[in-house]
């Protein structure tokens, strides 16, 4: 991996995400309302800094948003503020929908990833 965003970040697959993993959507509310995996956490990115706490440091925590640039960013902000469990999901949620995995919308219905 090149490291676009400094140091090199932590990186999972889609694959690698277990249903214990704390799946973290740093999109925006649209974005969130159109489609989100299902037991994800909504926090948009840039309200991080305000709501630090609720993201968990005794578990693993992986960071998504639509392809991965954003969730990157994220990722870096945690490891510089002592999260250590933390790493970004490769290709984001349109890789999340190209595995076959489930999106929801915000309504309950199928989802789709803007």
């Amino acid at each position: 991996m090149v490291p676009v965003f400094g140091p090199q970040i932590p990186t999972v697959t889609v694959s690698e995400i277990s249903d214990e993993t704390y799946l973290l959507d740093v999109r925006e509310d649209d974005e969130w309302t159109a489609g989100h995996a299902p037991g994800a956490h909504h926090l948009p990115m840039m309200e991080l800094p305000a709501r630090l706490a609720e993201v968990p440091t005794d578990r693993d925590v992986a960071v998504i948003c639509r392809s991965g640039g954003r969730s990157a960013q994220v990722v870096a902000y945690l490891l510089r503020n002592g999260w250590e469990q933390v790493s970004n999901v490769a290709g984001g949620m349109g890789d999340w929908a190209a595995a076959g995995r489930q999106v929801v919308g915000s309504d309950g219905q199928p989802g789709r990833v803007l």
